[in-house]
């Protein structure tokens, strides 16, 4: 048991180690008297005090959270009432440590909240701006980024006026990473910029690893795919600094997978275009050893991205996060969706979603739903089922569930994507709303903002692609039954005829140019020139047999 005299004293330079973001110091500290805390109790004078320090120090990495659920149990509220103002906000401090280490966002709130309301009553100036920023990261799991981001700067500001620049420059960080997803790139790096700085004179390596893995999550979005990889190794470096098996090095792990994943995709999709040209007659751009070369790498990218989800499944799993857990399930679901195993895919996104329920987690609900309802427009697209219907029903309403659960957030790209793919499920020959697809349109166009070649904004390009083509299509058959043809000649109406009807019998003749030409009893060259002309062939000539 540690005497009342060294209690105090151990709590002051723990709070100001913290304060100071002195983290090996105050590591060191609790671990030469970590007996003494595992035998915590009521008894001790000072112990609710200690154990709402321990709790800050378990959430950089001290022990593990499961000694603060313990050390609160040993406090009944039969035990309560003997307690100063100042040692119960402590306690309740401890407790909504745990419950937000146990993903129970609103409980965990109630407790800070409940602290910040009589912070009057605490001498620890920085208690409120710690109490603060705690109820911010929890609004932020959540997904309410407008209330976090209040909460967040409100704390910033308490820790500095308070004369803890350091602590400050931790809130900074969460600030950042907020603006960042409101859209800010440019605050967000002055804000990351200035709390690096800050930060690069401590022994701080979570906070330092945040930064960098926020880098990454701009350079990710930003497309500057390399660069992101290179941050988020930095990243890792710093966690692995502080602990092997930080669940942020997990979150980091699972990032690099993502950015393996994009590139892979990047590759395959430059791979199919010459692919394509070379079935088609024209001439070749690379060699074929290259093509080989990069579907090689394209399998490599993805066996790598399996194995950091791998790594990033195995710690999630060792922490009980669900939202982790079920964003590893997500990303198998995107990589099985590539490959074409979209069993796998519906199986992974189901997971998800489990895990998602168990913790009425609304951003991955919302991203498990809108996984769900890509692989139903892909057995659309593949025509595995002959039941279209009944995948076009079931994609319209994991969409419409996607947008629903996404809702319930502040996260604008979020609901964009669930929109996005609402809106592609609406244009598809299935469902044929169109005027849906195109609200839909409205409505992630007013959410996104341009960011560079980003994932995001290639689905909305391709929805609005394919407004822009029934919309001219609409247009010019409305214009013929009015009989309005312009200066056209009946020639020309003929081939703009042929130009809406010939890329669509192609598509359901499985892309045979021959099969095209014996049922419209046209030429197959005619055919070939019209699918060129719409971008759907590379130039050149092609054999009629050739063509897929």
């Amino acid at each position: 048991m540690i005497a009342a005299g060294e209690l105090r004293t151990l709590i002051r330079h723990l709070r100001e180690d913290l304060a100071h973001r002195r983290i090996a110091d105050g590591l060191e500290r609790l671990e030469s008297c970590r007996a003494e805390i595992e035998g915590l109790g009521p008894g001790q004078e000072d112990a609710a005090s200690l154990l709402g320090c321990l709790a800050q120090w378990v959430d950089i990495g001290f022990a593990s959270p499961e000694l603060v659920r313990t050390l609160v149990e040993r406090f009944p509220r039969s035990c309560r009432a003997g307690l100063s103002v100042r040692q119960y906000l402590h306690l309740r401090m401890a407790e909504g440590l745990v419950a937000m280490n146990d993903e129970n966002f609103d409980e965990a709130i109630g407790h800070f909240r409940f602290v910040e309301a009589l912070e009057v009553e605490v001498r620890e100036t920085e208690l409120p701006a710690i109490c603060t920023f705690w109820t911010g990261r929890c609004l932020r799991k959540q997904g309410r980024y407008d209330d976090a981001l209040a909460c967040t700067m409100k704390a910033r500001t308490l820790a500095s006026e308070r004369g803890f620049p350091k602590m400050a420059a931790v809130m900074k960080v969460m600030e950042g990473w907020l603006l960042f997803q409101k859209g800010k790139l440019r605050e967000a790096t002055a804000v990351f910029r200035e709390a690096q700085a800050s930060l690069a004179e401590t022994d701080d390596f979570v906070s330092r690893g945040n930064v960098a893995s926020a880098y990454g999550r701009i350079a990710r979005r930003q497309g500057r795919y390399e660069q992101a990889l290179e941050h988020f190794a930095q990243a890792i470096a710093d966690y692995k600094c502080r602990d092997p098996q930080h669940m942020h090095l997990a979150r980091s792990l699972l990032n690099i997978a993502f950015v393996q994943r994009l590139i892979a995709l990047r590759v395959q999709t430059a791979t199919d275009e010459e692919s394509a040209r070379r079935r088609s007659g024209a001439a070749s751009r690379i060699p074929v050893e290259d093509l080989q070369t990069r579907r090689s790498t394209i399998q490599n990218l993805r066996e790598e991205a399996r194995v950091h989800l791998a790594e990033a499944m195995e710690i999630y799993r060792s922490h009980g996060n669900h939202r982790g857990t079920g964003s590893v399930y997500i990303n198998y679901g995107f990589l099985n969706l590539d490959d074409g195993d979209l069993d796998a895919a519906a199986s992974d996104a189901a997971e998800a979603f489990r895990h998602g329920e168990e913790k009425r987690d609304h951003i991955l609900l919302a991203r498990a739903r809108t996984l769900q309802c890509m692989v139903e427009n892909a057995r659309l697209e593949e025509e595995i089922e002959t039941d279209a219907s009944r995948h076009a029903h079931q994609a319209l309403d994991y969409a419409r569930e996607a947008v629903e659960y996404a809702r319930e957030t502040q996260n604008p790209r979020l609901l964009a994507r669930a929109c996005i793919w609402e809106g592609l499920t609406c244009s598809s020959e299935a469902v044929h709303d169109h005027e849906r697809a195109r609200r839909c349109c409205d409505a992630a166009l007013a959410l996104l903002r341009p960011e560079g070649q980003d994932y995001v904004w290639y689905d909305l390009e391709a929805l609005k692609a394919r407004i822009l083509r029934v919309t001219t299509l609409s247009q010019s058959l409305q214009a013929w039954s009015e009989g309005l043809t312009g200066d056209r000649t009946f020639q020309q109406i003929t081939e703009e005829f042929a130009a809406i009807v010939i890329p669509r019998v192609w598509e359901r003749e499985g892309r045979k140019v021959s099969r095209v030409a014996e049922r419209l009893s046209i030429s197959p060259k005619k055919v070939r020139r019209i699918l060129h002309a719409a971008g759907l062939l590379p130039g050149g000539q092609a054999s009629p047999d050739t063509d897929t």
